[in-house]
């Protein structure tokens, strides 16, 4: 049976700072390979080159995560600033899209308060989980306005809803408790919460849902 998490704000940030180390420790420890690399005495051209080609690739990947985890867990600005969907739209697609993964974005030209923005951004971590060999991401809108919500249907080979999700989104865990590995579902459902807004994650034939109510 689940139980509510309580989390207070200490154990919160610091979960999220877990959360954003872990998607950068890959990248940044790729650079620090690289730079090893050339810094060593007998490594020949073609393995000088291939160590820059990592550093140049590492450093971008590095960066695209910086700029989107500043989005989707910063505090972007005021309490009540707005953020232009284009933004988002472009970090989401650096974020995402690869070569196993595509997302389209049917979303208009608009500003929305930053939490509706940062709800967005991090129902796309989730929609990406459910399809662990990649697919398709296709983004819609609920609505329009500041009130916006978002429906995002996720296509692959073997599209799933990972077990613990539903529960988190709800504020709720088997033992009552999260770690830097659920800390991010568990946010994003205190940011749908915050927009007065409930997330359902659900099949709908051969897709998995996640959307606002």
């Amino acid at each position: 049976m689940s139980a509510a998490v309580a989390l207070d704000a200490l154990d919160l940030a610091a979960l999220l700072c877990s959360r954003v180390c872990h998607d950068l420790i890959s990248p940044t420890g790729a650079i620090v390979n690289g730079l090893e690399v050339l810094e060593e005495k007998d490594s020949d051209e073609e393995t000088k080159t291939f160590a820059l080609d990592l550093i140049k690739r590492s450093a971008k990947t590095a960066s695209v995560r910086l700029q989107f985890c500043r989005l989707a867990f910063g505090a972007a600005g005021s309490p009540t600033a707005q953020i232009d969907l284009g933004n988002a739209q472009t970090m989401a697609r650096a974020f995402i899209e690869g070569e196993k993964t595509k997302l389209a974005w049917n979303l208009p030209a608009a500003l929305l308060p930053k939490n509706r923005v940062k709800l967005l951004l991090n129902m796309l971590i989730i929609a990406e989980q459910t399809i662990p060999r990649g697919g398709t991401i296709t983004v819609d809108a609920i609505g329009e306005g500041e009130s916006m919500g978002f429906r995002i249907a996720t296509t692959g080979t073997n599209a799933r809803i990972p077990q613990t999700l539903p529960a988190l989104l709800a504020g709720t865990s088997e033992n009552g408790s999260v770690d830097a590995h659920a800390i991010q579902p568990f946010y994003a459902g205190l940011l749908a919460r915050a927009c007065g807004l409930e997330l359902d994650l659900k099949a709908e034939g051969d897709a998995i849902v996640i959307a606002t109510r």
